[in-house]
């Protein structure tokens, strides 16, 4: 019987278990880079901070907040979601999704992990139980719930009448949106061992792209959820387990008929969208999802270098290596500037043009894990610790 195991990403950056098999001789201990040094050139503001249930704590997942339409809409692992006004972060409605277990006794988690999606008039949000949730987004009651293959780690995607589901076994199954009953499901076949996350489909054309955990970018026809090619961008090499993790956790970027995507220990590589066929690559791995904009690649590698390469040909255009190792979130793209933050609770603003530091803000003890979202104005991020904050540059 095969044992299947998972790894988050920031252990692997900072330390796993002493005595464990994956590692040959003595354990390597990385260091956190030291917090940089900003002379800011402008001071972003906070215009409200929200607390929503517990947030993750120490667990591995990747809920984020979603916007449409004025409202934030934000949860926690617990079960909370909340709807909250994006002007001000007073909340207009609140459910709790844990399942009930009598009068006298705490409620049971429903682990919600993979980020909430707003759609119409649905939000929709996923469970490591492996139950997708859609709720309406006028008073947060259930339109439906549907049980899934496996844990749905990342975030639902709707496109053409579908919500996309990529469950923790490799399964890529489509869910009719009214209804929540599952149309199809392909198989993206799983290694024994892998990064705990998932790859989000990105959708263009009635395709689905997504990556998976044996280092393959696969496209589905999302009308018959029928693989219709498969390219690996990542080769299995190494002498350790850990060396020889080839995750696609990254959520593929599709720009001009382009298929841009990132593997872990692998390579960034652009594909051709109708064939799979690779355009071009380069030796840059990582987990955190990528920016594709004006002709420009930003991206956080393995060891948390912010990067901004060409997408024509993958050159190199700037370097920022003064964050290594603190687990920084995925960029995000805000007024001009690049955002990430980090394991300790900064948010860093980078210059576009070269990658210096223009500004930096102190904002949560307990840290972010999951990328800033744009809504409109402001920005918007999630603490570990369930705080939501609203930043105006």
């Amino acid at each position: 019987m095969e044992l299947r195991k998972y790894l988050l990403p920031g252990l692997i950056s900072v330390t796993l278990l002493s005595g464990c098999s994956l590692f040959s001789g003595e354990e390597d201990v990385v260091k956190m880079a030291p917090l940089p040094k900003v002379e800011n050139q402008f001071t972003p503001q906070k215009v409200w901070s929200t607390s929503v249930g517990d947030g993750v704590g120490d667990f591995y997942s990747n809920l984020h907040p979603a916007w449409q339409d004025n409202t934030v809409y934000a949860a926690d692992r617990f079960g909370i979601v909340k709807a909250l006004d994006a002007a001000d972060g007073k909340e207009k409605w609140k459910v709790d999704l844990s399942e009930k277990t009598g009068f006298f006794s705490k409620n049971i988690s429903a682990l919600l992990s993979g980020g909430l999606t707003a759609d119409g008039d649905r939000i929709y949000v996923g469970s490591e139980r492996g139950q997708v949730y859609a709720l309406n987004s006028s008073d947060g009651s259930l339109a439906w719930q549907t049980k899934v293959a496996g844990e749905a780690l990342s975030r639902p995607v709707v496109s053409d009448g579908l919500v996309l589901i990529h469950t923790s076994n490799g399964m890529l199954q489509g869910l009719d949106q009214s209804s929540g009953a599952v149309k199809w499901s392909v198989n993206l076949d799983m290694p024994a061992l892998s990064l705990r996350g998932e790859s989000a489909p990105a959708v263009a054309f009635g395709g689905a792209i997504v990556g998976g955990d044996n280092g393959r970018v696969s496209a589905v026809v999302m009308n018959q959820g029928q693989l219709i090619w498969q390219q690996r961008i990542s080769q299995v090499s190494g002498a350790t387990e850990i060396d020889r993790l080839n995750d696609v956790d990254t959520t593929p970027v599709i720009v001009n008929g382009v298929v841009y995507a990132l593997a872990y220990n692998g390579n960034l590589s652009a594909l051709d969208l109708r064939s799979g066929q690779i355009l071009w690559k380069r030796e840059i791995g990582g987990v955190k999802d990528l920016i594709v904009d004006a002709g420009h690649i930003y991206l956080v590698d393995q060891d948390d270098r912010v990067i901004a390469l060409n997408a024509d040909g993958g050159v190199a255009i700037w370097r920022q290596s003064d964050l290594l190792h603190r687990n920084l979130t995925s960029p995000v793209l805000y007024n001009g500037y690049l955002v990430v933050g980090d394991s300790e609770g900064y948010l860093h603003w980078l210059n576009t043009t070269d990658g210096r530091f223009v500004a930096q803000q102190e904002l949560d003890s307990s840290g972010f894990q999951t990328e800033p979202v744009v809504a409109s104005d402001k920005l918007l991020i999630q603490s570990k610790d369930g705080e939501v904050y609203a930043i105006t540059r």
